[in-house]
């Protein structure tokens, strides 16, 4: 039987397809290249750390440190907040088949009431550190501070977006939150966590305004609008 020649749109579709593959392929080896310049001699692991849900309203923050081989073959790694919910996931179980070592830490609302939200994430990055299973010689964290740990320790803004590490960690703490507020959701379907996840959205603020909170909203955070709101505080 004579083939059906391709149409216009078939091409077009199938070269988009290569295009993205490359560009996956180009940017994974790019955020690996920029994490081998700090594979010093004698560094064996390099451990990149970041949070999800710091802006939130409700929830923890929580932390990832994820420790990669030095060529760990992840494409479209990125900064977790550039990636669609399905391909995070499924870049959630690949990087967890291919990490030699990950760690995962909250901080509660309590904590960030009690100590702010610097605090709390700096706090939930530093026990996310503590529970890797291997040594880290350098750590990478997303943004501009530091934790304490006795290990070389190196901020780096916009990090999620620079590095292999980095990134991973923002995704493996990005599934990890969304996970959780999901089953917040179950137990508190008025604030529709499923969809907001704890942020301050149009709808979250209704709902706040007329349930007035639970525990797992952060009493310490002030939003335009619901300031004033007595149920709130």
């Amino acid at each position: 039987m004579e083939k059906r020649p391709e149409s216009q749109k078939e091409k077009r579709r199938g070269s988009n397809s290569v295009a993205r593959k490359i560009a996956l392929l180009v940017g994974g080896r790019r955020l690996e290249a920029f994490d081998r310049r700090y594979m010093m001699r004698g560094v064996r692991h390099l451990a990149g750390v970041d949070e999800a849900g710091r802006g939130a309203l409700a929830g923890p923050v929580v932390a990832a440190a994820v420790v990669l081989p030095s060529s760990s073959g992840l494409d479209g790694v990125n900064d977790s907040k550039k990636i669609g919910e399905k391909d995070r996931e499924a870049l959630y179980f690949e990087i967890l088949d291919r990490a030699i070592s990950i760690g995962v830490a909250i901080g509660t609302p309590r904590r960030i009431d009690r100590y702010n939200i610097l605090n709390a994430t700096l706090f939930a990055m530093a026990k996310a550190v503590e529970r890797l299973e291997v040594t880290p010689d350098v750590i990478l964290i997303d943004g501009r501070d530091r934790i304490n740990v006795p290990r070389m320790v190196i901020a780096i803004p916009g990090g999620d977006g620079k590095s292999m590490a980095i990134a991973a960690a923002s995704i493996v703490a990005k599934v990890t939150r969304d996970r959780m507020m999901r089953r917040l959701h179950k137990r508190y379907p008025v604030y529709n966590f499923t969809r907001n996840k704890g942020y301050g959205t149009k709808e979250h603020l209704e709902a706040i305004t007329k349930h007035g909170t639970v525990p797992e909203h952060r009493k310490t955070f002030r939003v335009k609008g619901i300031e004033k709101i007595d149920k709130m505080f």
